[in-house]
Parts: structure tokens; C-alpha cells; sequence
């Protein structure tokens, strides 16, 4: 299988990182390809353009490996943190550049005339992994609602895990080591051994 990794942490000694290399390893020991997006590392430009949705424009070189490595993906796991009840601006600027019309999703018309989406995307699996520094309660989490509904079963995808690690802040070794842990039995699970 291909899976794509997108990373949106700046600080390279993040959890974040951690939690990246540690979907990557698994990944590959369960002998998958992996394709691996660090934004910040990439110098990603998160905003959108006035023509960024038409189909006929051409992309940016960086927007279209995106884009081309998006529909080659077989799974996709989204890593970031949560900033103010969010993700960054630079996974809000991803999503708004490379989930395009045409790539992720297309409008069709139903039996009634009414505009429909339809999901593009082949991916069967996504796993979104967050982490914060605010005590998280799964059910009141718009995140986990948000990445479900809004953006993942909207594309196609339709089995998503999502998991939010808290409070980083305060985790020591130990700690963070069960959470890496269960990441890689998450792999595990969504993405077995071939």
C-alpha cells in the first residue's frame, strides 16, 4: 500500500516529529511505501489564490506532487498539533490547496437535480493524530468531528481513527513512549504486514 504522512509541526524535536517517524518505521516494517510531506521542512505556502480552484489552471510543482501523491495514497494519516482549539494554518492551507475540485471530490447531480459530492480520493483509511496541551473530552471534540465529516467521508475516505494525546506538556519519557506505542498498534491495525 501507499500511505501519505502529512506533518504540520515547525519544531523539529516536537512530539509531532515523534509521533511521524514512528508511523513511518511501522509503515515500513509492514513493508508499505510512504510518502512523507513535512510542511514546514518543504516551505509549504498554505495560502490559497484566487484561481487555485479552477481545474484549468495549472499547479504549482509543489501543489501538483501533492496533489499526485494524494491520489496514489491507499491510507493517509494527518499529524499536528491543536493551537487554539484548531489545527495550524499551514494544515488549514493543505487542505485548502491540495484537497482540490476534480482531485479530492467532484459535485455530481442526483435524481432529484440537486448538487451532490462525491469522494475521488481511493484511500479506504486515514488516521488523524493530535496532540494539545488542554485536557481533550472525546465527546465534545469538533477535531475528531470535523476531520470525519467535513473532510475525510466528504473526499471518499471512509475509515477514520482519530486520537488526540494530551497533555504533551506535562508527559514525561515514559509517558510518551505507551503513546508511541499505541501508534504503532494503530499502524498495526489500519495498515497490517503484507
Amino acid at each position: 500500500m501507499n500511505v501519505l504522512i502529512i506533518l504540520g509541526h515547525p519544531d523539529t524535536k516536537s512530539f509531532n516529529h515523534a509521533v511521524a517517524q514512528t508511523c513511518i518505521s511501522q509503515l515500513e516494517a509492514n513493508v508499505h511505501s510512504v510518502f512523507f510531506h513535512d510542511l514546514h521542512a518543504e516551505n509549504f505556502n498554505p495560502v490559497s489564490h484566487v484561481n487555485s480552484k479552477n481545474s484549468e489552471i495549472k499547479l504549482d510543482p509543489q501543489i501538483q506532487l501533492h496533489c499526485d501523491d494524494l491520489i496514489n495514497s491507499d491510507g493517509i494519516i494527518i499529524i499536528h498539533p491543536i493551537w487554539w482549539g484548531q489545527p495550524p494554518a499551514i494544515i488549514k492551507g493543505w487542505l485548502d490547496r491540495v484537497l482540490l475540485p476534480g482531485i479530492a471530490y467532484k459535485f455530481i447531480t442526483n435524481e432529484v437535480e440537486k448538487h451532490i459530492p462525491k469522494g475521488l480520493l481511493k484511500a479506504h483509511n486515514a488516521i488523524v493524530l493530535n496532540t494539545s496541551n488542554s485536557p481533550y473530552h472525546k465527546k465534545d471534540s469538533p477535531q475528531e468531528s470535523i476531520w470525519k465529516n467535513n473532510i475525510f467521508n466528504f473526499c471518499g475516505v471512509k475509515e477514520i481513527e482519530y486520537r488526540n494525546f494530551c497533555l504533551v506538556k506535562e508527559s514525561d519519557d515514559a509517558r510518551r513512549n505507551q503513546w508511541l506505542k499505541k501508534i504503532e498498534d494503530l499502524i498495526n491495525t489500519t495498515f497490517p504486514k503484507q
